[in-house]
C-alpha cells in the first residue's frame, strides 16, 4: 500500500491558493487511482514546524552519549519528519512563491529534513529516487526569456535541494500570473492566468496517474 505525502505552504486557503487547488487536484486523482493507499496531509502554515535551532543542528554532529537533553529533544523531532519522508512512496509539495522564494515555513521543513549523513552527503539515502512534484505557483511570469527569469528562486533552488542535494526524481508544475485577477495593472493577463491555472490542474492530474502506475510497475 504506496502512501503520498502532501504538503502545502500557501498563506492562503482553498481556492483563494493556486498552489492548494492545483495540489488538491494531484491528491484527489492520487486517491482515486490508488483507493488503498494512504495520503499523509501537512498544512506548514496550520501547523509549521520548528525552525532549525542550535541544538537541533548540533545534535546530529554528537555522538549520542554526549548530547544534551535538548539537543536529544530537538534530534527526535527532526527525526520524525525524516523518517515521515522517508516512509512515503511519493512526495506532494505546493510551493507558491513569495518575493522571489519559497515560504518560509517550507524553507523550515526543509532545514529539518536535510540531515547529513542520512538524506544527503551520503550513499545510502532512502530519499533517492524517489518521486517528488512540486507545484510552483507565482504572481508574475519568470519562465525562461521573460523579463524577470533571473528572480525565479523557486524552482532553481527546489531543484538544487530535492534533486541535487536529496537525490529525489523532481517533477515541477508551475502555474503562473495568479496576481492578474487581483492586480488592476495586470488585468490583461486574466486569459494568460486562466490558461496556466487550467494547464496547471490537467498536469496535476496526469502527472498523479503516472506516478500511481510507476509505483504499481
Amino acid at each position: 500500500m504506496a502512501t503520498l505525502l502532501h504538503l502545502d505552504s500557501s498563506i492562503f486557503p482553498g481556492g483563494a491558493s493556486s498552489s492548494r487547488a492545483v495540489t488538491a487536484v494531484f491528491a484527489r486523482t492520487w486517491q482515486e487511482q490508488h483507493p488503498e493507499g494512504t495520503v499523509i496531509y501537512r498544512d506548514l502554515t496550520a501547523h509549521p514546524v520548528p525552525h532549525i535551532s542550535a541544538e537541533a543542528h548540533t545534535a546530529a554532529f554528537a555522538a549520542p552519549e554526549d548530547r544534551t537533553h535538548g539537543q536529544h529533544t530537538a534530534l527526535a523531532a527532526r527525526i520524525r519528519l525524516i523518517e515521515e519522508l522517508e516512509q512515503a512512496d511519493a512526495v506532494l509539495i505546493g510551493a507558491p512563491m513569495y518575493n522571489y522564494s519559497i515560504p518560509s515555513t517550507l524553507k523550515a521543513w526543509l532545514d529539518n529534513v536535510i540531515l547529513i549523513g542520512r538524506t544527503a552527503a551520503t550513499d545510502n539515502s532512502k530519499l533517492k529516487g524517489k518521486p517528488v512534484t512540486i507545484v510552483a505557483s507565482r504572481g508574475g511570469s519568470y519562465t525562461p526569456g521573460s523579463p524577470r527569469a533571473g528572480f525565479e528562486y523557486v524552482q532553481n533552488y527546489l531543484t538544487a535541494v530535492l534533486a541535487d542535494t536529496l537525490g529525489m526524481k523532481l517533477d515541477v508544475i508551475v502555474a503562473e500570473l495568479t496576481m492578474a485577477p487581483i492586480n488592476p495593472a495586470m488585468a490583461e493577463l486574466i486569459p494568460l492566468f486562466e490558461a496556466s491555472r487550467e494547464q496547471a490542474l490537467q498536469d496535476a492530474a496526469i502527472k498523479a496517474k503516472a506516478v500511481v502506475a510507476d509505483l504499481a510497475a
